[in-house]
């Protein structure tokens, strides 16, 4: 089955060797093969793969199914606080009980709990866990909880705004919304998640102290590696076969699938559930590597600029997404860190770091203008050019 899959959609085969090869040569090129890589620039593309799957999910539920969601950048963050939670109470618990070895009294649970609790919140002022840390001392409830928040989230919304049929801006503007208030949330230090402060030192592995970075990195490289592989198949089966069918005809004349007895609000229902998962999954291997998370990281232009990065790849194509993700991300690594050579014009010095998000501005209006299939639609012509 798998292979008649592969053979039906040789892009994704080509797709799947294409990122292996790529592994390979990172391994090759960081500490653990001739060291020429940085472990700064490892991270870099590490993260840049968890910003590609998330892409790749945005572009299934715009590209494929026609709905803008300018939300889903906030299901990428719910998994990112989900992870960076048990990150923050493991490694300050590992802190609290060293501190204590010296006692010859030892602690009792709650004088334990009571330290996590004022070194973790004490720069908001706290020292109480609210009830939605309640599981935070659990690696495997806060992995499930990074797909059931953002899962039941995405379903509870969809479903209100489907069944009630809300559709085009109208739509786009709800899920801003959603995202807008969520942001708004984790800005008040009640909020139980430090507010402006954020979640710091989520690099720093729990149980891995002695670790050097590099290798933690390579393997948050690899992980994101592989979730960008897993995620990229489930959507190529997704968006391939009838269900793909139905899907595009969902986007391309909503009314006539309606009228072909389609139960419409389903499929757009699964599509916008399933991509908020995947989007949490990358945001949770996105900020251990980061090492912080703030409400800055979700606002609304966040989301924002994802569909800039999928529309300039090329929507409606998954590699388009990928290389969309990546071609930006990149670039804006390169031009906000310094890497871009100021210009100097005599009466002004151009510093990219100023001017960087008014490039991508302008080159997302000449990709909508003169490359509406984007950079992903080049391949396509180059591919199918006729001789």
């Amino acid at each position: 089955m798998t292979n008649s899959f592969l053979m039906r959609n040789p892009s994704t085969l080509w797709f799947l060797l294409g990122l292996s090869l790529f592994t390979i040569v990172v391994t090759a090129l960081s500490d653990a093969g001739v060291g020429v890589m940085s472990t700064s620039f490892v991270k870099t593309l590490g993260k840049t793969l968890c910003l590609c799957l998330i892409a790749v999910a945005m572009d299934v539920v715009w590209g494929y199914c026609g709905i803008l969601s300018l939300g889903h950048f906030a299901f990428f963050g719910i998994g990112g606080y989900a992870v960076g939670m048990w990150l923050m109470y493991a490694r300050t618990e590992g802190i609290v009980l060293d501190s204590f070895a010296s006692q010859t009294i030892p602690p009792t649970p709650q004088e334990v709990t009571d330290a996590i609790g004022n070194q973790i919140f004490g720069v908001v002022g706290s020292s109480e866990f609210p009830a939605i840390w309640a599981f935070s001392d659990s690696l495997i409830l806060q992995l499930l909880l990074v797909v059931l928040v953002p899962g039941l989230l995405a379903l509870l919304f969809g479903w209100l705004a489907f069944r009630s049929r809300v559709t085009g801006v109208y739509l786009s503007i709800l899920t801003q919304a959603m995202t807008l208030a969520l942001a708004l949330y984790l800005f008040q230090n009640d909020s139980g998640l430090r507010g402006n402060n954020g979640l710091s030192g989520l690099q720093n592995i729990p149980g891995f102290e002695d670790t050097p970075q590099s290798t933690i990195s390579l393997a948050f490289f690899y992980a994101s590696a592989l979730a960008v592989a897993l995620g990229y198949v489930l959507f190529a089966w997704i968006t391939s076969g009838k269900m793909g069918s139905v899907i595009k005809a969902i986007r391309d004349n909503e009314s006539r699938v309606r009228f072909l007895g389609y139960h419409v609000e389903s499929y757009k229902l699964f599509v916008f559930t399933i991509t908020a998962v995947v989007a949490a999954i990358a945001g949770a291997l996105y900020y251990p590597q980061a090492g912080i998370i703030n409400p800055a990281e979700i606002a609304p232009i966040a989301s924002i600029y994802l569909a800039v990065w999928v529309a300039i790849g090329g929507r409606g194509r998954l590699y388009g997404a990928v290389i969309g993700a990546a071609f930006v991300s990149l670039l804006s690594s390169w031009f906000t860190g310094g890497g871009a050579p100021a210009i100097p014009l005599g009466f002004y010095t151009v510093q990219w770091t100023d001017w960087w998000l008014v490039l991508l501005g302008l080159s997302f209006v000449a990709v909508t203008l003169y490359a509406p299939k984007g950079i992903g639609g080049l391949f396509d012509y180059l591919v199918r050019k006729p001789s």
